[in-house]
């Protein structure tokens, strides 16, 4: 059993700045504007309330890694981050969960360049693991 604190919950947007401004007028503040991904072909925004975070993400480009997800969930949810302190070790204990690594670990832009790796599991959909030094 894993016990890893939560870092934030991932939400998808088809445009970054109507979102960002739809979410600010509900009281949702920028703790982080958005960071440019090249590698993953996304822009990422970091916003709190009430102890919570989000992070919008919105591809720039038709390969980035969530176009595909946008065609399913157009505006919403899709994974929740913890947080790591090691991301070897806790990705052997979701594998032996029954979570199956989406690629390695790979430096994230918009979380000071530390680490970050996606699992998937049949039951429950995406996560994904943060270095916790971020």
């Amino acid at each position: 059993m894993l016990n890893l604190k939560v870092h934030h919950v991932g939400y998808l947007v088809k445009k970054s700045a109507p979102a960002k401004e739809a979410f600010l007028s509900l009281g949702w503040r920028t703790e982080q504007d958005f960071v440019r991904d090249d590698a993953r072909g996304i822009d990422i925004c970091f916003l709190i309330k009430d102890g919570l975070r989000i992070e919008l993400i919105c591809p720039f480009r038709s390969d980035s890694t969530v176009s595909g997800l946008l065609k399913r969930i157009p505006n919403g949810p899709y994974h929740i981050c913890y947080l790591s302190r090691s991301l070897e070790q806790d990705g052997s204990t979701l594998r032996d969960l029954g979570f199956l690594p989406i690629g390695d670990p790979a430096p994230a832009p918009a979380c000071g360049g530390h680490p970050v790796q996606f699992f998937i599991h049949p039951a429950m959909g995406m996560i994904e693991l943060l270095g916790e030094d971020a």
